[in-house]
């Protein structure tokens, strides 16, 4: 399972770096088009908008698979082993209900939006919002690797504080890399 997982994210990665590719030849494209010939690539921004939305929804997928969102174990750090279990339990049960409130709330959005057309592209809004479905859906399962990683005595006591308390910390891998398996 923790192959698919990882296997999965490298995919995301690769998407999320043909979507920064696609993003940065449309703003450059367009700016040299405007400054030079008086011209213009017109979904350039509107598309812009659209794959940034969906690179951060993919990229959080990635860094919860990773453990890579910043935070604080200011307390939870200081708990004994049994403490910063319930602590991860609880952690990922509001993230589970998080997603499915995401996804609840994108899906709606997503519907109501499918007949609504963006002013440049004429394509469906309903494709910003879907970001939010893909995140849920994908976020979901991994959290819920997770939590049964911990709940079956797999994960390490050292490692019960899944998250990072300076950037400096993260694990970078490159587009499609693994840094999961870096940090453990």
């Amino acid at each position: 399972m923790e192959r698919i997982a990882d296997l999965y994210c490298k995919f995301l990665g690769a998407l999320i770096a043909v979507g920064l590719m696609i993003m940065v030849a449309l703003v450059f494209g367009n700016a040299v088009l405007r400054y030079l010939f008086n011209s213009g690539i017109t979904v350039s921004e509107e598309l812009s908008r659209w794959i940034f939305v969906w690179i951060t929804f993919l990229g959080a997928v990635v860094a919860i698979r990773n453990h890579a969102h910043l935070g604080t174990d200011f307390l939870v750090g200081r708990l004994p082993p049994l403490g910063k279990k319930v602590c991860l339990v609880l952690g990922h049960g509001l993230m589970l209900w998080v997603c499915w409130l995401l996804f609840q709330g994108s899906l709606e959005q997503t519907k109501i939006n499918m007949q609504s057309l963006a002013p440049s592209t004429q394509l469906p809004v309903a494709i910003v919002y879907a970001s939010g479905i893909v995140f849920a859906v994908s976020a979901a399962p991994l959290l819920l690797l997770d939590l049964w990683l911990v709940l079956s005595g797999r994960v390490a006591d050292e490692d019960l504080v899944m998250i990072k308390e300076s950037e400096d910390n993260v694990p970078v891998a490159p587009a499609g890399g693994d840094a999961h398996a870096k940090s453990h």
